[in-house]
């Protein structure tokens, strides 16, 4: 019975994914656009404020290099911001708690992970920051990470479907219609959801309270509702409360529950119709959309037959140690498998406690790239590369130049792709290797053997991933963890968005050519198919010799009831 009621929420839960995705990708067509949509009587006069305030000519368009430059300067700017906040917060004000300032390298790491959309968290979040960082650090970094990747998205579509021009949009203009069109409306019907359900939203100081037992508990308060809101939208992760969304204050009920995981995969998801109507072709989108959905579906079913499969081993039908006791087996996978398809990083069970192969799903989700989905924007251009792949191999095997929507593909968007494609994976696998071979990162880890190395691989993969999940097991508020994993978030980050611009700065410039007996077709289910294998095997492969050690080991041996 228990299966079947699970099969129905799943089912109910992609059918409201798949309603909304093509609802609101429409929707955020106009207002991505500067088109006349239901909030623009609300909101041009604020949009036309911004731009004066910041002095930006709404009408000026910017080469790549300008583009890549705007958005460099501005993030740039953030984590500076984000940094000296975290170092005066005894200073400033809305610090009932009178926490003290934070270390630097903690700082630091919390700064970088913050401004790109990763939201790793090395600290316990209620007891660390202030509300004043909390509300004006973190919750403003929730909205601009995100829309940053929004920005670059619209900056791809614009290079492919010009022809022969040199600029691909105005950066300042891109990071405001997002926000203001996309994200604020959102994140404030869904806070106001999450309020409804008991999420706790308040300004005051924690309130002691005496147990059953005579003991005293303290329990935390904040505005956490309206930070929750925005982290799940613009798939940023982090949390309020340091055991994130398995804590009842920040996850309150299964309708909370559910709304939240809805709303990480909720802009992604609308994202790939948004990028199908600017490109005038809904049936690619539904073809980008279905490789997506597929992949997401076979994750979320793997992960839950291996979570209750019977384990001699644990003498058990399912293995219920670490997960949200309060929803499920299920809800706990689900929620697994989306935080990290989706390059958000929140969750509500431990990921260390899944079973060796859920825990192999979660990794492999991250290694693709995070484009089953993927983060708001970000998955979507991550996406292109694998496209660009997928076209350039199909063009080769039929002895034709390889077009993308008219655009040639040549050599200079390959080796950019390849770039943007292999500088995530060297990371994770480099820093991977640094942390299990050194006294110093070996320190941290609590277990040994393969899922030992499992908590490095997950804590480096998660930082160049741009996830902000944890494994847990691994103690990483150190000054080697600090450093290092925020030099993955760097790479991680900028080293996907910086090629994807440079390739739309080369396409904008090309001609379109015209469609022919000749040209590969990009919405049918060949090039679906074709674009799923090209993800599995430039993607996956890579991390097959370290996933052998990590969790296909620890399978085998949990099989056998080997223990180390």
């Amino acid at each position: 019975m228990d299966y079947l009621l699970d099969f129905i929420q799943f089912s109910l839960f992609l059918a409201v994914l798949i309603s909304l995705s093509v609802l609101l990708g429409n929707f955020f067509y106009n207002g991505l656009n500067g088109e006349k949509n239901v909030l623009s009587f609300f909101l041009s006069k604020t949009e036309k404020f911004i731009y004066s305030l910041l002095k930006v000519d709404a009408n000026h368009e910017m080469s790549w290099k300008r583009y890549a430059s705007a958005l460099l300067v501005s993030n740039i700017i953030g984590i500076l911001v984000l940094l000296v906040m975290q170092l005066t917060q005894i200073y400033l004000p809305l610090n009932p708690q009178h926490l003290p300032n934070v270390e630097f390298f903690l700082a630091l790491n919390t700064a970088i992970s913050f401004v790109t959309n990763t939201n790793w968290q090395s600290y316990s979040g209620e007891v660390t920051l202030s509300n004043f960082v909390q509300m004006l650090g973190l919750a403003v970094q929730n909205f601009i990470s995100p829309a940053v990747g929004i920005a670059v998205l619209l900056a791809v579509v614009r290079g492919i479907a010009r022809r022969k021009e040199s600029t691909i949009g105005n950066y300042w203009v891109d990071l405001t219609r997002s926000i203001l069109y996309v994200l604020l409306p959102l994140s404030i019907i869904v806070a106001v959801l999450l309020v409804s359900q008991g999420v706790v939203q308040s300004f005051d100081s924690n309130v002691a309270a005496i147990t059953i037992q005579g003991e005293t508990q303290t329990i935390p308060l904040g505005p956490a509702a309206s930070q929750i809101a925005i982290k799940q939208l613009g798939t940023n992760g982090g949390g309020f409360f340091g055991v994130n969304s398995a804590f009842p204050f920040e996850n309150s009920s299964p309708l909370s529950n559910f709304i939240q995981v809805l709303s990480i995969l909720l802009i992604p998801g609308a994202l790939v119709f948004t990028f199908g109507r600017m490109l005038g072709s809904k049936k690619h989108a539904w073809a980008l959309f279905g490789v997506m959905l597929l992949m997401f579906i076979c994750g979320v079913v793997i992960s839950y037959w291996s979570e209750v499969s019977s384990s001699s081993t644990f003498a058990a039908n399912q293995l219920m140690e670490g997960k949200e006791t309060r929803f499920g087996i299920f809800n706990s996978v689900l929620w697994s498998t989306a935080t990290t398809a989706a390059s958000n990083g929140s969750v509500n069970s431990m990921h260390s406690s899944l079973s060796p192969i859920a825990g192999l799903i979660v990794l492999l989700n991250m290694h693709l790239g995070e484009i089953i989905f993927g983060g708001v924007g970000s998955g979507l251009y991550g996406m292109f590369l694998f496209i660009l792949i997928t076209v350039f191999i199909a063009g080769l095997m039929v002895g034709r130049t390889p077009e993308y929507f008219g655009k040639k593909i040549e050599s200079y968007e390959i080796k950019w792709a390849m770039i943007g494609i292999l500088l995530p994976s060297i990371a994770m696998l480099t820093l991977t290797a640094v942390g299990a071979t050194t006294q110093t990162g070996l320190s941290s880890s609590l277990n040994k053997g393969p899922h030992g190395l499992s908590e490095i691989l997950y804590a480096f993969s998660s930082g160049a991933a741009n996830n902000g999940s944890a494994f847990a097991g691994l103690s990483t508020n150190t000054n080697f963890y600090n450093i290092f994993i925020g030099l993955a978030m760097l790479i991680g980050r900028y080293g996907v968005i910086l090629p994807v611009l440079a390739i739309a700065g080369n396409l904008v410039k090309k001609n379109i050519s015209p469609v022919t007996t000749g040209t590969f077709a990009t919405d049918n289910l060949l090039f679906a198919f074709l674009l799923f294998s090209i993800i599995m095997i430039v993607g996956a492969l890579n991390f097959f010799p370290v996933l052998s050690l990590g969790p296909i080991l620890e399978h085998f041996l949990m099989q056998y009831r080997i223990n180390f």
